[in-house]
């Protein structure tokens, strides 16, 4: 089989548009959280997300391009074509287009869309209805426009797996290069679901923060005064590469990926179960061909939600046993926000720049740690570390669990 490894990576976020800048606001523990702008929230239970208020898709594509994609859409384009210039590859000039993927999911698409064009559909009938509108909402989209714009013709597919879906979306590429199907692979996640029935059908679920005063503190993974999670927006995208291709054109290499694990909890439409994710992390690592005690560092889906970040706690302890208090451990959604489908590709970025970097950054807010989550969160400031496996957890409504285990190249 096939190694494969990370060559460039994208992000756009409320932290950062570009790796230098959002790696920098991570490790330095800002949150990107503020009160949401892009509609009156003023009767939401909650006001507060972490929204990204300076994006322009026109510095990526044309207005008339632009207009015809939904802001999931645009947020994938934009952090596909970053990752690929910083992989320093055109997919027509450096490689053959036919053997380049993409793989970019979202676990709601065009939410911003639908409630759009319901609007017009209800005040003035369906004559008006854009003719673009199928196509601007369907998830699928993001990794058609992304296919489009670069000219990748090779496995092009959509992974819709709420939570999990960014995860799925790498290690399923992972998988689709490591047995040659393909030499590059463009994957990741996008999202942007902060519209007003997105908030609001979050609101009633009653699932998300009300800390609408302290915007900055509001998401507090593994603190005993959680009370629910921050929505964010926006794209992580990943080119990986088969070694032998990145070794051919002289690609600079972040990290290898080593092992995937994907899970069914059986269990809930909402509340996770660790049995589940502890399942999945244990056939990421046998995948991978380590033992626990290799893993260094686990980036936690970490939500901030009561149940799921005892759940993952004990999850961990369940897969690494005694070894699980000497691994750290942090939920990076305590700046970033929690991105939905997006936030597997984002962390799956962050745990290739804390390999490339030995730097892990930190859990955000722990102020008073949960007595029930005992694990090394590397609380409110940043670590210097030598991060040699790192491993990213992603869990979704419906029980859909995701792991993905990195590890430092070596030749």
């Amino acid at each position: 089989m096939n190694r494969v490894v990370i060559t460039g990576m994208g992000v756009v976020t409320a932290l950062g548009q570009d790796l230098d800048t959002f790696w920098g606001n991570l490790t330095s523990g800002k949150s990107g959280v503020s009160r949401i702008e892009n509609f009156d929230v003023s009767e939401y239970p909650t006001q507060i997300a972490a929204e990204i208020k300076d994006f322009n898709i026109e510095n990526y594509v044309d207005r008339k391009e632009a207009r015809r994609m939904d802001r999931f859409v645009q947020f994938a384009v934009a952090g596909a074509l970053n990752a690929l210039k910083d992989a320093k590859l055109n997919v027509a000039e450096d490689t053959d287009p036919e053997r380049v993927g993409v793989s970019v999911g979202s676990g709601i698409g065009g939410l911003g869309t639908w409630e759009e064009q319901h609007r017009i559909l209800l005040e003035k009938g369906p004559k008006r209805v854009s003719p673009f509108f199928i196509p601007m909402m369907i998830a699928n989209m993001a990794s058609g426009q992304v296919s489009m714009i670069t000219g990748a013709k090779g496995p092009n597919s959509t992974a819709v797996t709420a939570c999990a879906t960014g995860t799925h979306s790498i290690g399923d590429s992972f998988k689709i290069l490591q047995r040659g199907d393909a030499d590059v692979m463009i994957c990741g996640g996008a999202e942007a679901t902060i519209t007003p029935i997105g908030v609001a059908g979050f609101c009633a679920l009653r699932a998300m923060s009300t800390r609408n005063e302290e915007p900055t503190k509001a998401s507090r993974p593994f603190d005993v005064d959680r009370d629910g999670f921050v929505m964010g927006e926006g794209a992580g995208i990943l080119v990986l590469e088969t070694l032998e291709h990145a070794q051919k054109r002289g690609a600079r290499i972040y990290a290898e990926v080593i092992g995937y694990g994907m899970s069914g909890d059986a269990y809930h439409m909402t509340d996770p179960d660790p049995d589940g994710a502890a399942r999945c992390m244990k056939r990421a690592i046998k995948d991978a061909g380590i033992s626990p005690e290799d893993v260094t560092y686990i980036n936690a889906h970490g939500t901030s939600t009561p149940v799921g970040d005892k759940s993952e706690t004990t999850a961990i302890k369940k897969t690494l046993g005694e070894y699980a208090s000497k691994v750290a451990v942090s939920s990076t959604k305590s700046m970033t926000g929690h991105l939905l489908g997006a936030a597997g590709g984002v962390e799956a970025v962050i745990c290739g720049l804390t390999i490339a970097n030995n730097t892990i950054a930190p859990t955000i807010n722990i102020d008073n740690q949960d007595p029930e989550c005992d694990l090394d969160y590397v609380p409110n400031v940043a670590r210097e570390a030598n991060v040699k496996i790192a491993m990213s957890n992603s869990f979704g409504f419906g029980g859909h669990n995701a792991t993905i285990v990195l590890k430092k190249f070596e030749a």
